[in-house]
């Protein structure tokens, strides 16, 4: 019997992957069509194993998907949804060329309407999935919550995005899950603990919008992803404020219901909703709500005594952190930005307000003599209370990443601040650049080393010659001194015969030739590493190399700093003294 000839390209990896091209005459879609479903669906392009088998033959480049992923979308209900989207269109489309606004109307009330609930359910079957996947949602939704009325970007999303990171602010101030908070050029970076996992998430700087080419960004692809997230956000809202036994969805107070004109001119106003919505409380189902409080059993399977002194200690700071700021007034002045300060506040237990006259959700005014702490970023000021501290913003930020308030007297007015550290630190490499005043927080000894070293004063180069010279005489008399000495002891004493066996000499191994071996036995045991892991292994010592090279530039830089304000400091020194 004779065997069929199988064709070729029918199997092995051609019949894994296919073109995007032929995906798009599979799916009967347009790009941007098929690129929303991919999108919605969360498809992405492959990398084949051998891209020119994959690409039967073809030495080109080319998009490839794999070929279950597109078999998958085939079955997808959107699939027809867009289709009949694209039906209505063209009979919209028609009925406007014919000026029958009869049926324009017709159709537009009938237009078909996209609903991504049953995708947010596939994609995320279990409510920790959608947790884990919660940073780059919260990321893109806190930018388009900032974005004013753009012809590109409707207002409704925009308005739905600040109402959706509005409501999960609030989660996280009732549940007292931040954790970790950190300011740099690109916005505030933020860490929640919900349900035992890390939710990181950034809020941009609320500057004066510059309105973007379309060419630069593209923001219909943009918008695509948050169609897909403002749906996903509003399920995991819903979740997080049951569990809270707190009312969904929250009512916040408007700001001016009267002026609808103002409201959608003015962006100052939005933002004044925002941040007046952050500083107030959110009802609940029930008021009698027992806050549970983690008990850690001393009959643990930790056998090491040490691990459970960290997991205690560990707890006893999360439940300090918690209530860091509970009891304290805070005000914030108008120059300051009030909206991450009134969030990280608030976590944590604290009262906070500002002038009302300027805007609107203030609790109490700035002459209360109860306020504890006033929150300043000016050199100074004409009138000052005396029952209160005036700090920097960063006496906040710093508070909560040490989990205890810090000393007022390095935030005060016109003061030099400490260093601003970031606790985002890379916990699994060890090959990372770790900044002095980080160490020295850790070792005390450290800290010593580097307080001697900012205050120790640079000599003058006179100085420094002098001693030199001083040096070398003296070392030039111990030395002819040292002479004068061995040659009286040799005249002195009677000579010595020779002994037959002479003291053996003890052998030095030569360090070059040492790391040499050491080098060829490193490249043996790389030839070691099996076929199907030397992809990984090649990327892994990739990334190696990188971060070696990050942190050899970051030294560097660190370096020139300090070398040019110590020129600096010597300059002034000299000036004054010629001054003098």
């Amino acid at each position: 019997m004779v065997s069929k000839k199988v064709k070729k390209y029918s199997t092995g990896e051609a019949s894994k992957y296919i073109t995007r091209r032929a995906a798009l005459r599979k799916l009967q879609v347009s790009l941007r069509e098929f690129r929303r479903l991919c999108i919605l669906k969360g498809i992405y392009p492959r990398e084949p194993r051998n891209r020119k088998k994959a690409q039967k033959g073809d030495t080109g480049v080319k998009t490839l998907y794999s070929l279950k992923d597109i078999q998958f979308l085939l079955h997808e209900p959107i699939v027809w949804k867009l289709r009949d989207i694209k039906t209505n269109s063209r009979k919209i489309a028609k009925a406007r060329a014919l000026k029958d606004y009869e049926k324009i109307h017709k159709f537009n009330n009938n237009y078909p309407t996209l609903k991504l609930d049953h995708i947010v359910k596939e994609r995320y079957p279990t409510f920790i999935d959608a947790l884990r996947d919660l940073d780059d949602c919260l990321t893109l939704c806190f930018l388009f919550s900032t974005f004013p009325s753009m012809p590109h970007i409707p207002r409704d999303q925009s308005q739905l995005c600040q109402r959706l990171t509005t409501e999960f602010m609030h989660y996280v101030i009732e549940a007292k899950a931040l954790r970790k908070v950190f300011v740099s050029i690109k916005g505030y970076y933020f860490q929640a603990e919900i349900k035992g996992q890390k939710v990181t998430w950034i809020v941009p700087h609320h500057f004066s919008f510059e309105p973007q080419n379309r060419t630069d960004v593209d923001f219909k692809l943009m918008s695509i992803f948050v169609e897909f997230y403002t749906v996903m956000l509003g399920f995991v809202n819903f979740r997080l404020y049951h569990t809270l036994n707190l009312h969904y969805p929250p009512k916040f107070p408007s700001v001016a219901p009267n002026n609808v004109e103002k409201q959608l001119v003015d962006e100052d106003v939005f933002v004044a909703e925002r941040i007046a919505a952050l500083n107030c409380s959110i009802a609940k189902i029930s008021s009698e709500v027992v806050e549970e409080e983690v008990e850690i059993d001393d009959f643990s399977n930790e056998d090491d005594p040490e691990k459970m002194m960290e997991i205690k200690k560990e707890a006893e700071s999360l439940k300090n952190l918690k209530t860091l700021f509970k009891g304290l007034k805070i005000f914030v002045n108008r120059e300051v930005p009030r909206e991450p300060l009134v969030f990280m506040i608030r976590c944590f237990g604290g009262e906070v307000s500002w002038d009302k006259l300027l805007f609107v959700g203030a609790t109490f005014d700035e002459n209360d003599e109860s306020i504890t702490h006033q929150i300043v970023d000016r050199p100074s000021m004409d009138k000052q209370y005396i029952s209160r501290y005036y700090v920097q913003p960063q006496w906040v930020f710093d508070s909560i990443n040490r989990r205890q308030l810090m000393p007022v007297n390095q935030y005060f007015m016109g003061e030099t601040l400490p260093p601003h550290l970031s606790p985002f630190t890379n916990e699994g490499y060890t090959d990372v650049y770790i900044p002095q005043e980080e160490r020295a927080l850790n070792d005390p000894s450290l800290w010593e080393k580097l307080h001697n070293k900012d205050n120790q004063e640079v000599e003058s180069s006179s100085e420094e010659e002098e001693e030199e010279i001083v040096n070398k005489d003296e070392s030039n008399v111990d030395d002819k001194a040292e002479s004068e000495t061995e040659d009286q002891q040799e005249g002195s004493a009677p000579k010595k015969r020779k002994l037959s066996v002479t003291p053996g000499q003890l052998y030095k191994e030569d360090p070059l030739k040492q790391s040499r071996e050491a080098r060829q036995e490193y490249r043996l045991r790389e030839k070691m590493v099996k076929n199907k892991h030397k992809r990984l292994y090649k990327s892994m010592m990739e990334g190696k190399r990188k971060r070696k090279k990050e942190i050899w530039l970051l030294r560097k830089k660190r370096r020139l700093h300090e070398e040019a304000t110590a020129a600096e400091k010597k300059a002034t020194k000299k000036n004054k003294s010629v001054s003098n």
